[in-house]
C-alpha cells in the first residue's frame, strides 16, 4: 500500500497521526505511520525540547509538525500595542466564575496571566513564526497549517528546508485557496472530525477535493479510526488518511484519566460542534460546558479566536484538576476535542497496536473488495 505520498515522505504506511502528545507521535512513527505533533500548546523553547526528544526516539524516521494559524482572528489579536487579556470582557470572566460556582468546582479563581496572552498570540502569523522556525531546524518531513492558508513565509521557509507543506480544508474552495498559497498536500477534513471542522461530511468532501486539486495529493480526515474506513478513504481517491481522535484513548496519550473515561463511554451521538472552547466551531464531547455556553440563558456568547481560547483553556485547566479529584460538577463540565468516531473507541491500546490493527483491517477490506470483482 505504498502510495506516491509514502515514497515522497519516506513512510511505510500512509497513516498520519495528529496528536498533541510526543509519545503518540513517536510510537506511531516507529510503527510505520507518520506522527504529526500539534505545536500550538508549546512555547518555541518547549517545542524545541519536544522535537529533540522525538528525534532521539524515531531514529531518522519521518514525522511532522502542525501549527495553528487561523485565516481570520479577532482584530485585537493583531494589535501588538495591547495585551489580548485587556480585550476579554468582564461579563465573560464573570460567566466562568458563575459556572464554577453553579457546578461546585472547588478550584480557586485565577486571573488570566501574561502566559495566556503569549499562548493566544501564537495563533497569529507573527506569533506562529517562532514555532515554525523551531520546527524547521529539526529533521521533520512535513509542516501543516491547521486553519487557513499557510503564511507565505512558512511556505518559503519550508521550501528552502525541503519540507512538505500540508494544510487542512473543509470545503473545495478552501482546498483551492490552499493550493494557490503553495501547499503540497491537502488534508480534506469532514465534519465528523474532532477539533475545527466545517459542515461537509468526509464521504462527500474527499472525492470533490481530490478532483478539484489534482494532481496535488489529498489525505482524508474525519470519521477514520479503522482499516475499513481507511480503505473507503483510499477508494475515494485519497493517498492516505489523517487521524486524530483514535489516539486519544491509547496508552501513550496524555489525555486526562477523567476525560479518557468519558471518551471510552461516549457514543457517536455525544459530540457537538461548538464555539465554546476556541471561538470557532470545533467538534468536542458534549458536556455542561458546551450546553451552558451554547444555549444557556445566562451565556454571554463565545468570543472570537483567540480570546475565547484564553477564557476557556484557563477554566478547563481548573475544571480538569477538579474532575481528577472526582468532583461531580467538574465531571459534568469537563470535555475535550473528539470526532464522531468516539463511539468506536471502547478500549485502551498501545498506539503501535492501533497502527497494526488499522493496517491489518485495511488489508482484509481490500482483499474482500477484490474478491467481489472476480
Amino acid at each position: 500500500m505504498r502510495t506516491d505520498l509514502c515514497e515522497r515522505l519516506g513512510t511505510e504506511f500512509p497513516l498520519f497521526a495528529f496528536s498533541h502528545c510526543r509519545d503518540v507521535v513517536a510510537a506511531v512513527t516507529n510503527a510505520g505511520g507518520f506522527g504529526v505533533l500539534g505545536a500550538v500548546a508549546y512555547s518555541p523553547e518547549r517545542l524545541d525540547a519536544e522535537l529533540s526528544w522525538i528525534d532521539e526516539q524515531v531514529g531518522g524516521r519521518p514525522y511532522g509538525v502542525d501549527v495553528l494559524v487561523p485565516g481570520r482572528l479577532d482584530a485585537s489579536a493583531l494589535d501588538r500595542r495591547a495585551h489580548l487579556l485587556d480585550h476579554v470582557p468582564d461579563r465573560h470572566r464573570d460567566f466562568v466564575t458563575h459556572l464554577m460556582s453553579k457546578y461546585g468546582v472547588r478550584a480557586p479563581a485565577r486571573p488570566l496571566t501574561p502566559v495566556a496572552d503569549e499562548f493566544g498570540r501564537r495563533m497569529t502569523a507573527t506569533g506562529a513564526s517562532g514555532l515554525i522556525d523551531v520546527a524547521l531546524k529539526h529533521p521533520i518531513g512535513l509542516i501543516a497549517s491547521a486553519l487557513g492558508p499557510p503564511p507565505p513565509e512558512m511556505v518559503s521557509a519550508a521550501r528552502q528546508a525541503g519540507v512538505t507543506v500540508a494544510a487542512l480544508a473543509g470545503t473545495v474552495e478552501h482546498a483551492r485557496r490552499q493550493v494557490t498559497a503553495g501547499v503540497d498536500l491537502i488534508v480534506a477534513q469532514g465534519t465528523e472530525a474532532g477539533g475545527h471542522t466545517g459542515e461537509i461530511s468526509t464521504m462527500v468532501l474527499v472525492p470533490q477535493v481530490v478532483d478539484a486539486v489534482a494532481p496535488v495529493p489529498v489525505l482524508a480526515a474525519g470519521g477514520i479510526a479503522s482499516g475499513r474506513q481507511m480503505a473507503a478513504a483510499m477508494a475515494l481517491g485519497a493517498q492516505g488518511v489523517w487521524c486524530g481522535s483514535v489516539w486519544l484513548t491509547t496508552e501513550e496519550a496524555e489525555t486526562a484519566p477523567a476525560v479518557k473515561r468519558k471518551l471510552l463511554a461516549a457514543s457517536s451521538l455525544d459530540t457537538v460542534r461548538s464555539t465554546s472552547r476556541t471561538g470557532k466551531p470545533a467538534r468536542q464531547l458534549k458536556s455542561a460546558w458546551t450546553e451552558e455556553w451554547d444555549s444557556g440563558q445566562e451565556s454571554p456568547g463565545a468570543l472570537g479566536m483567540p480570546l475565547q481560547m484564553l477564557v476557556a483553556e484557563g477554566a478547563m485547566a481548573r475544571i480538569g484538576a477538579a474532575a481528577e479529584r472526582g468532583e461531580p460538577g467538574a465531571l459534568e463540565l469537563v470535555n475535550y476535542y473528539v470526532g464522531q468516531v468516539v463511539g468506536q473507541l471502547d478500549q485502551v491500546k498501545p498506539a503501535r497496536q492501533v497502527v497494526y490493527d488499522i493496517i491489518s483491517e485495511y488489508a482484509d477490506a481490500v482483499e474482500r473488495l477484490a474478491r467481489l470483482s472476480e
